[in-house]
């Protein structure tokens, strides 16, 4: 077959993943079935969160896309740390979210404004949300989510580091920019930062039928980004307008208002974001589908060479599997050496570390903004609460998400310690295909709230800024790509929403915010330390449990071996050859697919990584 009749690579993982399901059901069906259940459970739709500076026509564009003028409120009104995630749904139906914690609060539609604004009174005795979730019959919706991040603060502040927390969570980013002038240094700093973590970005131009030198403008933008983001120099940019595609319901007749929606370039917009995303979101499912193949291939390889080791050794091969089996024995009910201390040793020093890094953390925020104050005007200090509160939930995600990379290299480093690299393949799969242990750390009890301080909203933080769901939402891939290395998924009960501006009372003079912002930095330090220290021996406690059972199952897994072992020493030579044989055969068939899968997989990361 020539290049150019070569199949495309969806082709090429399609089939495959149908050879290799074949394969895995020859061998165990019981895996094939785990596998195909994640390929039905694949999430169907990718997600896109629009970011912006504060007026650059961003929530208007985001109206304009669903086609429901005055739905978003404007950015100069959303509050700094409430996110719009728009989706699909029969009718038009809205709610508050608080994620981990609280149920869900429904709201009327055109009450929006006043849950999402920071100049608007929430109604009495609600707390404000982490997040609003809108849905209703939008045809765009049906194919992608959208997330509308706050533009309060511009992305030279700490907003900008939630808007990057959010993006790095979804299938690509909108960035707005408008016509007006070329990006700022906010922005562009905004964007080097965001290339390593954001797997696509679109660039959208508004505001085009208010600036007649737009084009100048999106020429010396191309520019900026060739010298100080190189990675989006050749993106494509989208000129649009909200207003006039706004206009376009009020046209005399059905051909100038589709004129002026085709002009407006917004019909354009949306086709470009569900030709480039929809494809792609299903690439990163069948990535999905490939690692899920990966790990029940290498667990029947490994079981089919222990197999083939009984066959060829006989006693030898059952000697060992009884000095091993006696080895795990003695390693699990030893609880004063060996496992027990090297896991208790690694918490204490991802204790160390997490307490180093808040402290780290809390300094920096608590210099940024006494600077901040420092050069405040009257209406600047009124705003720095809601920086301040943005800034803290930051922080809270930031040392989630450290503590649960530190809790992973923990486990790995403790089954390290266990278990030999052939017996690993064999656990991880069947840890991944009962779907756990799964080592859930529990969220604190929520403290009742009290009129003089409603200091904490207590939410789950399992997939960043956004929290639960934006969580839920297809990842941008990296997590997906990378190889299963361990037997427990660990999700994170901690995270905060300070919400300070709107129950602290604070003055409008500096001295007197430079003394609110050390209390309101120490307490919130306070708190997140005692979370730690809780989730920490949480932990401790659940990974011992987790790897506890996993000896107690590789010990059992021995205990098969050998019957086996002894059913080979029994049998003549022909049909142990003739047996061999045909090990060898699935041997063969089953690693080929393993490694099948594997190169898919790096060509799937390849191909994001050049987009």
């Amino acid at each position: 077959m020539t290049a150019s009749t070569a199949p495309s690579l969806p082709a090429q993982v399609k089939q495959a993943r149908e050879t290799l399901l074949t394969v895995l059901r020859e061998n165990d069906v019981q895996a094939a079935k785990w596998v195909d259940d994640i390929r039905r459970a694949r999430p169907k739709k990718p997600s896109v969160v629009v970011v912006g500076e504060t007026n650059r026509g961003k929530s208007s564009l985001v109206n304009a896309l669903l086609v429901r003028p005055g739905l978003s409120p404007v950015d100069a009104e959303v509050a700094t740390a409430t996110y719009l995630v728009f989706d699909h749904g029969p009718e038009w139906a809205a709610q508050a979210c608080y994620p981990g914690q609280l149920a869900p609060v429904g709201i009327p539609i055109d009450e929006l404004t006043r849950w999402a604004s920071a100049a608007h009174e929430l109604p009495e005795g609600q707390l404000p949300p982490r997040y609003l979730e809108i849905t209703g019959p939008v045809p765009l919706l049906e194919r992608l989510s959208l997330v509308d991040t706050p533009g309060v603060g511009g992305l030279d502040s700490m907003h900008g580091e939630l808007a990057m927390e959010a993006a790095a969570n979804a299938t690509a980013l909108l960035f707005v920019v408008d016509a007006s002038a070329p990006f700022t240094a906010g922005e562009l700093d905004f964007l080097r930062r965001t290339g390593d973590r954001v797997e696509t970005v679109l660039f959208a131009l508004s505001k085009t039928d208010q600036f007649r030198g737009w084009r100048e403008v999106l020429e010396a933008n191309r520019r900026l980004l060739a010298e100080h983001a190189p990675r989006f120099a050749d993106a494509v940019f989208h000129p649009v307008s909200a207003r006039m595609f706004e206009m376009a319901a009020k046209a005399p007749n059905e051909q100038a208002a589709a004129m002026l929606r085709e002009r407006s370039g917004v019909i354009a917009l949306q086709a470009a974001m569900q030709e480039l995303l929809v494809g792609r979101s299903a690439m990163l499912g069948e990535a999905n589908t490939l690692r899920a193949l990966s790990s029940a291939l290498g667990e029947r390889h490994a079981l089919l060479k222990a197999e083939q080791r009984a066959l060829s050794s006989g006693e030898a091969e059952a000697e060992a599997l009884r000095a091993r089996r006696d080895q795990l024995v003695s390693d699990r009910r030893s609880s004063t050496r060996g496992w027990q201390l090297k896991l208790r040793g690694e918490i204490q020093r991802a204790r160390v570390d997490l307490g180093h890094e808040s402290s780290r953390q809390m300094r920096d925020a608590q210099s940024y903004f006494r600077q901040q104050i420092e050069a405040a005007n009257r209406d600047r200090l009124h705003e720095l609460p809601q920086q301040v509160d943005a800034s803290l939930q930051m922080i809270s995600q930031r040392v989630s998400a450290v503590m649960a990379q530190r809790l992973n290299r923990v486990t790995d480093v403790a089954l390290s310690e266990l278990f030999s690299a052939e017996e690993l393949d064999v656990i991880r799969a069947q840890f991944l295909r009962s779907g756990g242990p799964q080592v859930v750390l529990r969220p604190p009890d929520k403290r009742p709230p009290t009129p003089e301080d409603k200091l904490l909203v207590f939410m789950g933080i399992s997939g960043g800024v956004g929290a639960g769901k934006i969580a839920a939402l297809p990842l941008a891939g990296v997590a997906l790509l990378n190889p299963v290395v361990l037997p427990a998924t660990i999700v994170i009960g901690l995270g905060a929403g300070w919400w300070m501006a709107r129950t602290r009372k604070h003055a409008a003079d500096k001295q007197h915010m430079k003394q609110w912002l050390v209390e309101s930095i120490a307490d919130a330090r306070s708190t997140l330390d005692q979370l730690v220290a809780e989730q920490l021996i949480e932990a401790e406690q659940q990974l011992s449990l987790a790897l506890d059972d996993a000896l107690g199952r590789r010990i059992d897994a021995i205990e098969a071996d050998l019957k086996e072992v002894d059913k080979a020493i029994k049998m003549d030579a022909q049909e142990r050859s003739r047996k061999l044989a045909e090990l060898g055969r699935r041997i063969k068939e089953v690693g080929d697919g393993r490694d099948r899968a594997e190169v898919l997989l790096g060509r799937i990361r390849a191909l994001r990584d050049q987009h």
